[in-house]
């Protein structure tokens, strides 16, 4: 069985939007050639893979199954693209990396600018995203590399454990939630509170988890940085949920006090995941292999 790379564009660019008229332009085809692939695709595989209906096509089974291989292989031939056309002019390969908030503030950084030392060829271009994100990037083919938190990843994906990621609450020793050792999400509820911003992927997260209890926090402030958030909280301005890493490190030069958070989603395994660690580009498996070395 062969396939044509210009059948697969067109029948992802068709899949995407719902018309056969859309996906044609957008490959730069006629309808009636669009038609005619479309046609043989299904004739080659021998399964029908849309169906037509009032306002376009929907697709069968065999049609969600062959998009999902069909955005891999159109992914990895832009990322054979890419590598081949960076040998070509010289230029340095590249590797995207997404992670989560905790991953980019606590877990990467060193072991990351060891590796950049130890490849002076390969550029890192990490970009945050929150987990669930990053699952959705990784199975539709978007993103090859994502370095998040276990509990969201399907069965298929390929993972191995990084490290341990607990949420802590953090305040000030002058409040009155600094002599527990452990608390209960809900019971923050009503204080003033210190957190990230809207745009960063933990935020997201605690909120999610907020308003399934149906808790809304005072923000007095928001800050991208765990160091500035744990001054504020030093400063008795609030509580905040951070991450334990950065809690116990700003911990030993802030009058700071933990508290373990006992929801289970507070406990988070930090791994570094992929559809497939064979089928990602040499330079993304020589960062895989290098975080597998560098992990606790």
């Amino acid at each position: 069985m062969r396939f044509d790379l210009v059948d697969l564009q067109l029948f992802v660019a068709v899949a995407d939007s719902r018309s056969i008229t859309r996906g044609a332009l957008q490959v730069h085809l006629a309808l009636a050639s669009a038609s005619a692939r479309i046609k043989g695709l299904e004739a080659a595989l021998g399964v029908v893979l849309l169906k037509r209906v009032r306002r376009g096509v929907e697709l069968t089974a065999a049609g969600e199954s062959l998009l999902d291989h069909a955005r891999i292989v159109m992914h990895q031939v832009e990322a054979m693209r890419g590598d081949l056309a960076a040998f070509a002019s010289g230029a340095k390969a590249s590797v995207h990396l997404l992670a989560n908030t905790s991953v980019l503030s606590e877990h990467l950084p060193k072991a990351l600018a060891a590796f950049l030392r130890e490849y002076p060829d390969i550029d890192v271009d990490v970009e945050e995203r929150e987990s669930s994100d990053i699952v959705t990037a990784i199975a539709s083919g978007i993103a090859d590399l994502g370095f998040a938190a276990e509990h969201v990843l399907p069965d298929q994906f390929e993972r191995f454990l990084f490290s341990e990621d607990r949420l802590v609450l953090v305040a000030s020793r002058r409040n009155a939630f600094a002599a527990r050792r452990q608390i209960d999400f809900q019971e923050m509820a009503g204080h003033d509170f210190v957190g990230l911003t809207n745009s960063t992927a933990l935020y997201s997260h605690i909120a999610k988890h907020a308003a399934r209890l149906g808790i809304r926090f005072h923000y007095r402030a928001r800050l991208r940085d765990f160091d500035a958030i744990c001054q504020m909280v030093a400063a008795d301005v609030g509580i905040a949920v951070v991450p334990e890493a950065a809690a116990r490190r700003c911990a030993r030069s802030m009058p700071i006090a933990i508290v373990r958070i006992r929801d289970p989603w507070a406990n988070r395994r930090l791994v570094i995941c992929a559809r497939s660690f064979k089928s990602l580009t040499r330079p993304a498996k020589q960062l895989v292999e290098h975080l597998r070395k560098a992990a606790p």
